[in-house]
């Protein structure tokens, strides 16, 4: 930001008219042709000059002024007047001019400081830093620039202040700080102080050292004097200073630049250039006379028009009158104060006329003029300054109701980026290189509705008001009272004002784009779209190479807003060209080629392949290349590179920069979100522990890259773009390398987003994210609301205390909601808008196309980045989940075709075996378990062809081992919720008291049940043995595992609990122990599912593993009702402490579960089935009567339990033991011991009327009622076994198998479930060859 303008290096031209000895030898742009224009015209010079250039001296009697001495008029001109040198020493400062940051011993912590010194972010837990400069006396002022609202502390210190990283600014005696984040005043104690600030304020820090007072100011606004009576006097100086915490950021204004909001009777810490201001409105002024002044060349007067109309192509002699004042003009305009406080406001009040940019041709001369008559050196150093003030103007400027500021500044950007020659120049070295451009697209929210005038452009504010018991919205539209629809719709009508003001800022941000998008700018050399596109895909580089660093990437409300306006510009070019080309197609039918995949052409920098390292494909698939694609690829030029090596130069060489550095004051080269309002880089890293922070994996060289044979994008050329002949399938005009950019944002910032949930927990969720939590608290404000009403409204006249209490509460819950539903609004307009709805659902009709023409390549196929398949579901996800109730999804075109087109994709795709990685594996399962849990996108899974339904249900009935198979078991589970037994609940019952974190998830959608998929699942099991048998041994066998696991972790749970010291238990292994709990759940539904769909697979015993696996289902199914049903057990007392993280572990769930699967092959099975079943449930050693009496809560004496002997033992002093909590806090013990259990509620299926219908229940007691009569005649026909007959291996069953060759014996069930895994004996280690049926001898 430091001028560069004065340096002495480059020589300026002479414009100076040379007389005729001096022709040959004359300098600058003039011809011949006008210098003898010019000399024809010198008889009228004197009348001429004086007109526009000194006005007020003409008069009688003065000296003729012609070419040769107008150089020293103009010099006597600028010097009268002049003020003195106010370089010397202020009185009341000490220091140096002009002021800075102190980065070579005023700082403590990590920090980086800009190159401008005036700009920082903390990179420790709490930094500081102090100026350069201090003050004793008078009134001193200076500006910080919020870039980020997190925790910061503003203000001013002594000297004498020592801060380290827990004590900054305030914190010690004589400092003194604003904190707008948390709203208080610091100076050793702390008190509430002033406005909470938000990113894009402007804090003013005042200090009257006269009064011994320090007040501060947001955005102009004073928030009153915080501190009096500071110490003063002899030996007492203050700094500025700051501390700010990790990932802060902000700039400070000394007066290096015109203060935003000056005080009056304050005076900035450096001197303002007082001399060099005159000097330049003195030569604005002879400017603006000289362009409103022509020549009538017939009559030989001057005539005055309209400056406006003004052309560069006029009289030679304005011209060079011209040249002289620029000869003094150019200089100053290479500072950065004049350029802000001169040339940037002539230039507004150019457009303040109003009109269209294309109505004020004047700028667009003015700079033709500065491109003729300044060094290129001076233009280009103006321009950036220019830019640099216009962007800092945008992003620091207040909100008004009509967005005057930001239109302003926004239509004077266009203005200037109209001109070719100074937008390519911005485009190739200052709007990607140095300013954070994107924030030129960024419409900030207002923290403050008041001040953002939203109350006059929504007087009417209105939420909903009438609630289910789930807390959802329930009245219809339809249902509304009048007075409730009158509202509603002057809510609506004010919020569409709001979005018809935004609507002008966006439109001038999409006519910024499409200037940067131009591409018939060619004749002068490269295309402005040529240029943007390779800065711009350095830039995402830049990105995608620091993902791993939070810190390190743009953040997401920027290009969030980035995204919509590229989107709309892209579309917009991409329409015109189309409708100019009898071959093109509109935007509406995008879509990447796949050929870009492979051919090089685009440059996917690190991005992951669906079929793996880029390498590797080229290796292994180079004869489909040779073959489908005819690239032929050189194995020499293929470099083996491992996935950790490749890690490392991507890491470390994509932009050939170091990333940490060596010492304090290193240069270190960042990206451009790490630095202040509008730089982009910095280079100093300041640290008092004087070493880097970041260091490499290994030293950094010469990135090593891969060769390929075709031309990288920065390589390539104009001529290399247009050698190829691009057919429909080739996107014209470079329109696919822009279509992969904006999906690259797409997938670059949904990361960025989950990145910053977990760094700023504490802050406002992503942009992407604050329509939900905005909406959130409407609803919770609305809920407390009425519930406050309805206590008013019951409240006894005689309580006045207690009414007046809750009058206060209704205040303020409305007053609140008042805010936050215009802040809503303005939230709706801005970014989930009907336009900006479409403008994702466009992103993911190209994605699906992208995808199915890929996939339609085949075994290239592999070649397609993974991000296509992301950017898909994030975008249908951002959909689903964003833009609802404002917009929703069924009103875009084409939706249901859209959702089965993706349903598709999903259903076929996430089982690809041309898909390696785990990570895109695990979200197309994730993604697809999420699809199936809303009824229209469920609805869009069944439409999809049959072949491609059968297959998806074959591969989801794949064997569990060997595979995540948790998100497959909730698939299965969704498609069948709905159906089972006590199975049509959103949420548990004992839950529903409690607010879910999150209304929208999956797992708390309504049940929707698909009876047509059941179908497919029922005829793959039936017809497949084989299949259907591996399936459900691998069900059974991690049901085995979830809910041993679960047991195991309860008990240790409930051993801390009985231990008499205080004792905590890790969040984290409760929320695994719950996980565990939910797995053996949805196990057991997939078990009761498949016994209802496909009953013959347990119970026809000619198939070869029924027999087996209905034994192996009995055996768990005891298991599980003993452990959970047995009296004062372990399930139970851990039940009934009631600790966070396990809130869904409870009877009803697993309960029901078992119910489901025992009613079925108990009661609605044939009789055969049912007489197999009772045999081999009846005959399993852990089954107890007393389980199945527990689920009617008719349960007697338990001590006989042999299922709960594991659980006995000293329960009778639980109440007497502290319970144990999650991690950091105890839980209190439960109410229930031993001594009143009695009095406890047993558990019934009788309770959950809502739950379980009569029929159920009668299926539940015909179930008990059978199991009674067979569990007697079993006991009284069971003959007694002798102990040598029983199975050597479980001792639960008769021998009943032999095996051969070696003769051992043992039961069927055992043998057949060890064959399974394993063909060895059991006893002998010899292989089995074949099992035959044994039977005792009769002489035995």
């Amino acid at each position: 930001m430091s001028s560069k303008g004065g340096g002495t290096a480059l020589t300026r031209r002479n414009y100076r008219l040379a007389s005729d000895t001096d022709k040959p030898r004359s300098t600058g742009r003039w011809t011949q042709r006008w210098s003898n224009k010019l000399n024809k015209s010198r008889m009228k010079m004197h009348s001429f000059l004086s007109f526009y250039v000194t006005p007020a001296l003409c008069f009688v009697g003065r000296k003729p002024l012609g070419f040769q001495d107008l150089s020293a008029h103009l010099e006597r001109l600028l010097t009268e007047g002049e003020p003195e040198d106010s370089t010397d020493q202020t009185e009341g400062r000490l220091g140096p001019q002009p002021v800075v940051l102190d980065h070579t011993s005023g700082f403590e912590g990590l920090l980086f400081v800009d190159d401008d010194l005036l700009g920082v972010i903390g990179h420790s837990n709490f930094s500081s830093i102090r100026a350069t400069t201090c003050v004793y006396k008078g009134k001193w002022a200076y500006e910080v620039l919020i870039s980020s609202q997190g925790l910061m502390q503003i203000g001013w210190c002594t000297l004498n202040c020592r801060f380290n990283q827990e004590e900054g600014v305030g914190d010690t005696p004589d400092s003194y700080a604003y904190d707008g984040n948390r709203v208080r005043k610091w100076n050793v104690t702390t008190t509430n102080y002033g406005k909470s600030w938000a990113a894009g304020d402007i804090v003013s820090c005042l200090i009257d050292l006269d009064e011994g007072t320090i007040t501060f100011c947001l955005n102009g606004q004073s928030l009153g004097t915080a501190f009096t009576s500071i110490k003063t006097g002899p030996g007492v100086a203050y700094f500025p200073a700051i501390s700010l915490s990790f990932k802060e950021s902000v700039a400070f204004n000394f007066g290096s630049r015109p203060l935003r909001y000056p005080v009056d009777g304050y005076l900035p810490l450096q001197n303002p250039p007082a001399a060099d201001l005159m000097k330049a409105h003195k030569l604005l002024g002879y400017i603006k006379n000289v362009l409103s002044t022509s020549i009538d060349a017939q009559e030989e007067r001057l005539v005055e028009k309209d400056c406006a109309a003004w052309k560069l192509h006029g009289d030679p002699t304005i011209l060079i009158t011209l040249a002289h004042i620029f000869n003094h003009f150019a200089p100053l305009m290479c500072k950065v104060y004049l350029v802000e406080d001169v040339l940037m406001n002539f230039l507004l009040g150019i457009l303040e006329g109003g009109g269209s940019v294309d109505e004020h041709p004047l700028i667009q001369q003015l700079l033709n003029l500065f491109w003729l008559l300044m060094e290129d050196y001076e233009v280009n150093e103006c321009l950036k300054q220019l830019m640099m003030s216009l962007l800092r103007a945008y992003r620091f400027s207040p909100i008004i109701p009509d967005l005057g500021f930001q239109i302003h500044y926004l239509r004077l950007t266009t203005a200037i980026l109209r001109h070719e020659k100074s937008r390519k120049y911005l485009l190739n070295n200052v709007l990607f290189d140095v300013l954070r451009s994107v924030v030129f697209f960024y419409i900030k929210t207002p923290l403050r509705v008041k001040e953002a005038g939203l109350e006059e452009l929504i007087p009417t504010t209105w939420w909903p008001t009438h609630f289910d018991k789930e807390g959802k919205d329930e009245r219809e539209p339809k249902d509304e009272s009048a007075d409730e629809r009158l509202r509603r719709r002057a809510y609506e009508r004010g919020c569409q004002r709001l979005k018809k003001r935004i609507e002008v800022v966006e439109e001038l941000q999409v006519q910024i784009l499409r200037l940067l998008l131009n591409n018939k700018d060619k004749t002068t050399g490269e295309a402005s779209r040529y240029i943007f596109l390779n800065k711009f895909r350095k830039f995402l580089q830049e990105n995608a190479s620091n993902r791993g660093h939070p810190t390190a990437l743009c953040p997401p409300e920027y290009m969030v807003c980035f995204l919509h306006r590229l989107i709309t510009a892209v579309r917009a070019c991409w329409d015109e060209g189309s409708r100019k080309t009898a071959a093109g197609f509109s935007s509406d039918d995008a879509y990447v080629p796949p050929q870009l995949f492979y051919n090089g052409k685009v440059d996917y920098f690190d991005l992951q392949r669906l079929g793996g390292l880029l390498s590797h494909l080229k290796k292994t698939l180079k004869d489909d290349l040779a073959g489908k694609a005819n690239i032929i690829i050189d194995p020499a030029e293929i470099q083996a590179t491992s996935m950790d090596d490749l890690d490392e130069d991507e890491e470390s060489g994509a932009a050939q920069r170091p990333f940490g550095a060596a010492a304090m004051g290193g240069a270190l080269a960042r990206p451009s979100w790490l630095s202040s309002p509008t730089l982009g880089r910095a280079n100093r890293f300041l640290s008092t522990a004087a070493v880097s922070l970041m260091t490499p994996r290994r030293p950094l060289t010469q990135p090593e890259k891969v060769k390929v044979r075709t031309l990288a994008v920065e390589q390539r050329t104009e001529e290399d773009n247009t050698r190829t002949t691009r057919t429909k399938e080739d996107l014209s005009d470079r329109f696919d390398e822009l279509l992969v950019c904006e999906l690259v944002i797409v997938r670059l910032w949904s990361r960025a987003e989950m990145l910053k949930r977990l760094f700023r927990a504490s802050e406002l969720q992503s942009f992407r994210g604050s329509m939900v939590v905005v909406s959130d608290d409407v609803h919770e404000y609305a809920v407390a609301l009425k519930d406050t009403e309805e206590k008013i409204a019951r409240c006894p006249a005689r309580r006045a205390d207690i009414l007046e209490e809750l009058q206060k509460s209704q205040k303020v819950f409305a007053e609140k909601l008042n805010h936050l539903s215009r802040r809503l609004a303005w939230i709706n307009a801005t970014i989930y808008s009907k336009e900006k709805m479409l403008d994702v659902y466009w992103l993911l009709c190209v994605c699906i196309r992208t995808i199915e023409h890929a996939d339609s390549t085949g075994s290239l196929f592999a070649f397609a980045p993974e991000f296509y398949l992301n950017v898909a579901m994030n975008a249908y996800s951002a959909l689903k989940n964003y833009f609802s109730p404002a917009n929703s999804m069924e009103e875009l075109p084409g939706y249901e075709e859209t959702l089965t087109q993706l349903a598709a994709i999903l259903a076929k795709h996430f089982a690809d075996p041309r898909i390696v990685g785990t990570d895109i594996k695990d979200s197309l399962m994730q993604a697809l378990a999420s699809y199936v849990c809303y009824p229209q996108s469920l609805r869009a899974v069944e439409r999809i062809p049959e072949e491609q339904r059968v297959a998806m249900m074959r591969n989801l009935l794949a064997p569990y081992e060997q595979r995540p198979w948790a998100q497959t078991n909730w698939i299965l589970v969704r498609l069948w919720r709905g159906c089972g037994f006590g199975y049509r609940y959103t949420r548990l019952p004992h839950l529903l008291k409690t607010k879910p974190e999150d209304a929208n998830l999956p797992s708390l959608q309504k049940p929707c049940p698909s009876l047509l998929l059941q179908r497919h699942m029922a005829e793959l099991l039936s017809l497949d043995k084989d299949m259907a048998a591996s399936f459900l041994n691998s069900v059974l066998n991690q049901l085995n595992w979830a809910f041993s696991e679960f047991i195991g972790m309860i008990q240790e749970i409930q051993q801390a609990a009985e231990r008499p010291e205080r004792n905590f238990v890790d969040t984290r292994q409760l929320k695994v122990c719950a996980t565990c709990f939910d797995l053996s759940v949805s196990l057991l539904r997939v078990l009761e599912m498949t016994v209802t769909l496909v009953p013959e697979i347990f119970l026809d015993w000619s198939r070869p593993s029924a027999e087996l696996l209905l034994r192996r289902l009995a055996q768990l199914l005891n298991q599980v009702l003993n452990r959970v049903t047995a009296e004062k057990n372990l399930f139970d007392r851990v039940v009934n402490l009631r600790l966070p993280g396990l809130e869904s572990v409870d009877h009803y769930p697993i309960l029901v579960a078992v119910t489901g699967i025992l009613v079925r092959i108990l009661v609605d099975g044939d009789r055969q089935g049912v007489s197999r079943a009772a045999s081999v449930l009846l005959s399993d050693p852990c089954f107890q009567l007393h389980s199945i009496q527990h689920l009617l809560g008719e349960a007697g004496d338990s001590s006989g339990s042999s299922g709960s002997s594991s659980s006995s033992g000293s329960s009778a002093a639980v109440g007497a033991r502290p319970a144990v909590g999650s991690l950091g806090s105890s839980v209190a013990p439960p109410i229930s011991a031993a001594g009143n259990s009695s009095e406890r509620k047993h558990f019934s299926l009788h309770a959950y009327t809502d739950y379980i219908s009569e029929e159920e229940k009668q299926k539940v007691q015909r179930m008990l009622a059978f199991l009674t009569e067979e569990s007697k005649q079993a006991a009284a026909s069971t003959a007694p076994t002798s102990e040598e007959d029983l199975c050597p291996i479980c001792y639960a069953h008769s021998i009943s198998a032999v095996f051969k060759p070696c003769s051992h014996k043992s039961c069927k069930a055992c043998i057949n479930q060890h064959l399974m895994n394993n063909k060895d004996c059991f006893f002998c280690k010899a292989t089995i060859t074949g099992v035959e049926d044994y039977s005792k001898p009769a002489a035995s």
